[in-house]
């Protein structure tokens, strides 16, 4: 489970730097508050499925499954 949460992470990190993003911009976009983002990024806690949708569309990724890239 944890090579889950850090590939996650590793993935919205990713992602939010490229976007150009900080925590709490993406935060703000997504309406979650900042400490999620950063449980999340640190491998703190696993996304609900909803969440992931969320931070999808915050990052205006083509798919949700962006952030799930390499787990398996």
């Amino acid at each position: 489970m944890e090579n889950v949460r850090t590939q996650f992470a590793a993935n919205l990190r990713h992602h939010r730097s490229e976007a150009g993003l900080s925590q709490e911009a993406l935060a703000d976009l997504c309406d979650l508050h900042r400490t999620e983002i950063s449980l999340l990024e640190r491998c703190k806690r696993s996304p609900r499925l909803e969440t992931i949708v969320i931070l999808s569309r915050g990052l205006n990724l083509s798919s949700p499954g962006d952030l799930l890239e390499g787990i398996r």
